[in-house]
């Protein structure tokens, strides 16, 4: 497993292979090419790469999938629409103890949940202040958020934590995201550029955490808060909840700075999609969000892998502050 010296010294690179490109080893290196022109674009040690995001068209080749394992470097393959395509990672996938833990947990038990979706709701009320508004809307979101603060400690099934998860969220968006012409949430709908830019980025941050879950070898699909469905990978999403501000954040300065813009996308049957000439934009300035935070995510995970392997009471479980 990785310790906190591999997470401060060790890189997760982007790469963006919109126009196809070559993953190569040489001398112990990870080069990267263009295929046509043969031209070297960079080259990367293998000791200081943590993770791998490629996004578009890329060709790998078997020593560096060779590489990849012997330094224990997750490889992610995204399609231009950041579909993921290819997740490869070879650390602690033994760790059998930990996922009969996870098969044995008791799905009704919202322990867990409820100090995931307290953490999320503090996130969403910090950033919500941090706008410094005063309208009606702002102020309905504050309260909404301060109230079920003080009672979701309380909720006693999933029914009633999921709706006071829903009904903050629902008003945390209509606040945040006012001044961008907020209709609602629709998620893979794209009704509009700020949903379709919330859809970008939450995917970016759902394969940045499965990387860092991976790294311990929990079960991806058995999830403490998210029901288990056939193919999703409740965990994660469970474990990105505290961390889903860092994008809303992001995408609220981005619009509002201009960097993000509705000419950005193009529409095709009421549906906002990303020009693919925006894509590295778009991730580049996701993933510097991310990254800044590497070092508190790769704790949350140990925190939480922990907390969780020894029976810890929920007083323990980590959070992340904004």
């Amino acid at each position: 497993m990785f310790t906190s010296k591999d997470i401060e010294t060790k890189t997760i690179f982007v790469i963006n292979c919109i126009k196809e490109k070559n993953l190569r080893v040489q001398s112990g290196e990870l080069l990267l090419e263009e295929p046509e022109e043969k031209k070297t674009l960079t080259k990367l040690p293998f000791q200081k790469i943590l993770a791998l995001f490629i996004i578009g068209h890329i060709r790998v080749t078997t020593p560096l999938i060779d590489k990849c394992k012997r330094f224990n470097v997750a490889l992610i393959v995204v399609n231009t629409n950041f579909r993921p395509i290819f997740y490869w990672f070879n650390s602690a996938e033994a760790n059998f103890l930990l996922r009969q833990k996870q098969h044995l947990f008791d799905m009704d038990d919202i322990s867990i949940a409820k100090i995931l979706i307290s953490n999320k709701i503090e996130n969403q009320l910090s950033i919500l202040k941090k706008t410094k508004r005063k309208d009606p809307l702002t102020t309905n979101a504050t309260i909404t958020c301060l109230n079920a603060l003080s009672a979701i400690m309380s909720a006693n099934d999933y029914k009633q934590l999921m709706g006071m998860e829903g009904i903050c969220s629902k008003h945390f968006f209509e606040a945040f995201f006012q001044d961008l012409n907020w209709s609602g949430r629709k998620p893979r709908i794209k009704s509009d550029c700020t949903n379709a830019a919330l859809d970008i980025g939450y995917t970016i941050l759902f394969n940045y955490m499965e990387c860092f879950l991976r790294m311990y070898g929990f079960d991806l699909y058995i999830g403490v808060f998210h029901r288990n469905w056939f193919k999703r990978k409740s965990l994660v999403c469970d474990i990105m909840e505290p961390f889903r501000c860092i994008i809303d954040r992001t995408i609220r300065t981005s619009f509002n700075k201009k960097v993000f813009s509705e000419k950005d996308f193009i529409i095709t049957k009421g549906t906002y999609r990303l020009r693919i000439d925006m894509n590295s934009k778009y991730s580049k300035t996701f993933f510097d969000a991310l990254i800044k935070y590497k070092n508190e995510v790769f704790k949350y995970v140990q925190s939480y892998y922990r907390c969780f392997m020894q029976n810890k009471k929920t007083s323990n479980y980590p959070t992340f502050h904004i």
